[in-house]
């Protein structure tokens, strides 16, 4: 959740921010590329990947497997968005959160979730 007050006194301009709460992951990316294709905005940021959750899963059962329905979604979109974000050089920023995998006995045990075209595509990643 957006605290605007704390939003403002971090520097940024409340009267320009554009925040959108779209219903499904398709939605989001679709309003994130049509937002970064018309040239109008510098930076975009999507919190969170984890929160792209896929048309098929909302419209599903609880308990359906929608196996890597996330990972195609973001596969599909970052190849869209690629063209997009180089055209326009808008900074896009996707905010993600580290799960735990489960039985991992060398490695580590941490992943990301989307896939790993986030992981490929990017050019900078941070790990806070």
């Amino acid at each position: 959740a957006l605290d605007p007050a704390y939003a403002k006194k971090l520097g940024v301009n409340i009267d320009e921010l554009i925040i959108s709460q779209p219903d499904t992951g398709e939605q989001a990316l679709e309003i994130a590329d049509t937002l970064i294709r018309s040239g109008g905005i510098d930076m975009i940021i999507i919190d969170s990947v984890a929160a792209l959750v896929p048309k098929s899963e909302i419209e599903g059962e609880m308990g359906d497997a929608q196996m890597a329905s996330q990972a195609r979604l973001m596969s599909q979109a970052l190849r869209k968005l690629t063209a997009s974000i180089n055209r326009t050089n808008c900074i896009t920023v996707f905010i993600n959160q580290i799960r735990m995998k489960i039985g991992v006995m060398f490695g580590s045990p941490e992943t990301t979730t989307g896939g790993n075209a986030l992981k490929f595509y990017a050019s900078v990643r941070i790990d806070i």
